[in-house]
């Protein structure tokens, strides 16, 4: 493979997204990673800077750009050099503009009969 590319479930253990290679595998083989848009199930599908992943985390969504690949794994500083962090950008663009939603309180029903503990 070119100094360019890399296998993805090598990248995003190299860029420290996931804990191990092989939860990295075990995430694009699930589905809960697209490239480009794309879904992408094979863990050996080659990535190249200029890539925008979207991966779906326990912890929510997370959409990279690729900005660069490593050979070997670094530590936290060289990992985030690898990528530029697109969510929190267009999510913090959204606020700016005033077009973020607030967050919407809704009322919880308990009980058997659906009724909450005020209804009695």
């Amino acid at each position: 493979m070119p100094d360019d590319r890399q296998r993805i479930d090598r990248w995003l253990w190299n860029a420290r997204v996931v804990r191990t290679r092989n939860t990295a595998a075990a995430l694009v083989v699930a589905g809960n990673v697209r490239v480009n848009g794309v879904r992408v199930t094979a863990p050996g599908r080659a990535l190249k800077c200029g890539d925008v992943i979207t991966i779906a985390l326990r912890a929510g969504v997370r959409v990279l750009k690729v900005t660069g690949v490593m050979p070997k794994r670094g530590d936290a500083s060289a990992a985030s050099l690898l990528y530029e962090e697109i969510s929190e950008r267009a999510a913090s663009g959204l606020k700016e503009q005033g077009l973020a939603t607030p967050a919407v309180e809704v009322p919880l029903r308990g009980g058997r009969n659906g009724h909450g503990a005020e209804n009695g």
